[in-house]
């Protein structure tokens, strides 16, 4: 069976899920409640913490093993070259910071009962938050990581190379702060 006919026989088990009048996932029979829907917040400040603290911990690893190559040859320039390091270890705390505001924005489900409750919106919207500010750290990460390996070995043996090595991890930084930007949009779009 290819992965079309997959799908078309997981829609047709979805579709008689929803002919019998109860959402997958939900104990309640009520129509448009969804039990679920905090699932997707609680992924969405998962995913941001996993990506951007494994965006990272390679920028670090990587950086790290230049760093100490580097540190050989020219011991003296070891403090100057630490900076690709922090500039990755600043990748965690934005993820950091969206896994928070996403946790702390996820409430008990809407129901009948609760007609103000956390809703199938929500989830997405916090969802696509914490991945926007995840994969964007992940992706700084390993750019970080690879500049910042080449660059301090580099600037050990040129050092007028260092500040073009600055301005690159700038910028890859800035990748790092247009999907925190976003993520925080994304994360207040559910008040």
């Amino acid at each position: 069976m290819n992965a079309a006919a997959w799908g078309v026989a997981l829609m047709g088990v979805f579709a008689a899920e929803g002919v019998a009048g109860e959402t997958p996932g939900s104990t309640n029979s009520d129509a448009g409640v969804d039990t679920t829907a905090p699932l997707f917040g609680f992924l969405g400040a998962a995913s941001a913490l996993v990506f951007s603290c494994a965006g990272a911990a390679y920028g670090t690893a990587r950086s790290g093993l230049g760093i100490t190559a580097m540190g050989v040859m020219r011991p003296e320039l070891v403090m100057k070259s630490t900076l690709p390091a922090i500039f990755a270890g600043v990748l965690g705390i934005y993820g950091l910071i969206i896994g928070v505001i996403i946790s702390t924005g996820i409430a008990e489900p809407k129901t009948a009962e609760n007609p103000f409750g956390y809703t199938l919106y929500k989830g997405y919207a916090h969802l696509s938050s914490g991945l926007a500010t995840g994969l964007t750290n992940l992706a700084a990460g390993m750019c970080i990581g690879v500049v910042g390996d080449a660059g301090v070995r580099a600037n050990a043996q040129q050092p007028k190379l260092y500040v073009g090595m600055m301005l690159i991890l700038i910028f890859a930084e800035a990748l790092a702060l247009f999907g925190l930007i976003v993520g925080l949009i994304l994360a207040q779009k559910v008040v």
